[in-house]
């Protein structure tokens, strides 16, 4: 028999659980009559709903995987990690307190049922020079993003059951492709609701199992008296000194919040403006919460599990030792559920920019809502054999440009953050904010800190380690104040700005 004991367990509770998500996609196939409904499911999204889902696609299998993963490196990692974590927390909580509520008023009164379009309308962009760059960038970095959670995914089975990694990565991509390309963002909100309470409450059970099996904080306490050096909050560098580019570099994440195509359209998706603030106490409490858990894990895997050849399976590793078969395979599911629930965000954005904001923006303006409608489809298929492609190769050679992509979850992640966060972070904040921003200024902005990002990122040593994200979001800022300045928006661009200002909740 192919798998055998616990595997076989493990097996069928996570073959349930796919299913039931295959199941969600079908329930919502026929709710999808137009595109708005595919894109953004009629912008009908309840408190609960907006912020788990959102939640959920934005902190992915990175939160299983990666984040407990450079955690488990004692002690340089682990002080990254809690940097990391706090900037993304606090990167969160702006998002949802500044940026929320007036996307949701402009998206609508503009007719914008993406970001690219957003831009577009705003800006009065009949050309539609501005969604075209801002597509391009969508799916060039949504292809690095979407690769790292297949990648994620292609890690978990291959730990877990040994099969090869291939067939690990193809399995994977089918799944998440099957109930994307049937529900739209309707089923990718509710199964990311569903999965993204399934990774709290795994995020909660995992790392006090393992800190009872410890020895509780007696246990701990012996085992951070053995190891030669203390940690140290402030990350350090080899001569004891502050290490100032790590520590701006992990807090620096937070300013990613602003630019990620499949985060805001939760915001845009909220039924009611008033919504928004019950949705952002509930995402605020499981995030904080989910950040310190994952950070736990990758800390006391780290005693329990010493010498694992790839931290990333740290958490897989944990949930095996701690827990019964049945258990172990609701809590593999949950690292299943952070992959999915940012990969069909992801794929879901990536199609709504060829169908919407390039085929029928651009190339064929009178195409149908039915045509669009699968054409966004299509693209779901093609996105993701491309971005399988990226990491199809287990081990490639060293110094390739598929090594650099494969680095580690964690890195393919920070490096796609950070394209969207310098690309557009920059641009909706001055879109939503600032009158005086041009389409020119919008335009040059983008292109700068999407391509400085780019840039930095391929750099290694000295200015160059600072994450990308920093140089990449300044860039952008600087840009599209200098090129605003010296151009101008016709009248009614700016009368528009007005009006979204007055309006009430």
């Amino acid at each position: 028999m192919f798998l055998e004991g616990n595997k076989l367990i493990y097996f069928i509770v996570l073959a349930v659980y796919l299913i039931l998500m295959v199941l969600v996609g079908l329930r919502f196939y026929r709710r999808n009559k137009n595109v708005s409904d595919y894109v953004l499911g009629g912008r009908t999204l309840n408190p609960w709903v907006a912020a788990m889902s959102a939640q959920a696609s934005d902190m992915s299998g990175w939160l299983l995987l990666g984040l407990p993963g450079t955690a488990y490196v004692l002690f340089a990692g682990t002080t990254e990690a809690i940097w990391t974590a706090i900037g993304l927390a606090v990167g969160t909580y702006l998002n949802w307190l500044i940026v929320a509520k007036p996307l949701r008023r402009y998206t609508a009164k503009v007719g914008a049922i993406t970001l690219p379009e957003f831009f577009a309308n705003r800006f009065g962009d009949k050309r539609g020079v501005i969604k075209a760059i801002a597509s391009i960038f969508t799916m060039i970095f949504f292809l690095f993003y979407t690769a790292s959670m297949f990648s994620a995914g292609a890690k978990l089975f291959n730990s877990v059951f040994g099969i090869p990694y291939i067939w690990s990565l193809i399995i994977g991509t089918v799944i998440i492709v099957s109930y994307t390309f049937l529900g739209g963002f309707l089923a990718v909100s509710w199964t990311d609701t569903f999965q993204g309470i399934l990774m709290f409450l795994a995020l909660i059970v995992a790392p006090i199992v393992a800190f009872i099996r410890l020895g509780g904080g007696a246990g701990l306490s012996a085992q951070l008296a053995t190891l030669p050096e203390q940690f140290s909050l402030i990350p350090k560098d080899g001569a004891g000194a502050v290490n100032v580019a790590l520590l701006v570099s992990a807090i620096a994440w937070g300013l990613g919040y602003f630019g990620q195509p499949h985060i805001l359209p939760r915001f845009m998706a909220v039924k009611r403006t008033k919504d928004i603030r019950p949705a952002r106490v509930i995402a605020m409490i499981w995030v904080i919460i989910s950040l310190a858990m994952a950070v736990v894990v990758g800390l006391l895997g780290s005693f329990l599990y010493p010498g694992l050849a790839d931290s990333e399976t740290v958490f897989i590793t944990m949930v095996q030792d701690l827990f019964s078969p049945v258990i172990t395979g609701v809590l593999l599911s949950a690292i299943l559920a952070a992959i999915m629930s940012t990969a069909d965000s992801q794929l879901l954005v990536t199609s709504s920019a060829v169908s919407n904001d390039l085929y029928k923006g651009l190339f064929k303006k009178d195409a149908s809502d039915k045509k669009v409608l699968w054409v966004s489809r299509v693209a779901v298929i093609i996105v993701s054999v491309i971005a399988a492609l990226l990491v199809c190769v287990e081990n490639p050679a060293e110094g390739s440009i598929l090594a650099k992509i494969n680095e580690s979850v964690f890195k393919l992640v920070a490096f796609a953050w950070a394209g969207f966060g310098a690309a557009f972070g920059p641009l909706v904040l001055f879109s939503l904010f600032w009158k005086r921003t041009t389409k020119a200024g919008a335009l040059c902005g983008m292109i700068a800190g999407g391509v400085s990002a780019f840039i930095w990122w391929y750099l290694e040593g000295g200015i160059f380690d600072i994450y990308e994200i920093l140089p990449g979001f300044v860039i952008s800022c600087i840009v599209i104040v200098v090129v605003s300045l010296i151009t101008k928006n016709p009248p009614e661009i700016e009368k528009t700005f007005k009006e979204v200002k007055a309006m009430k909740d």
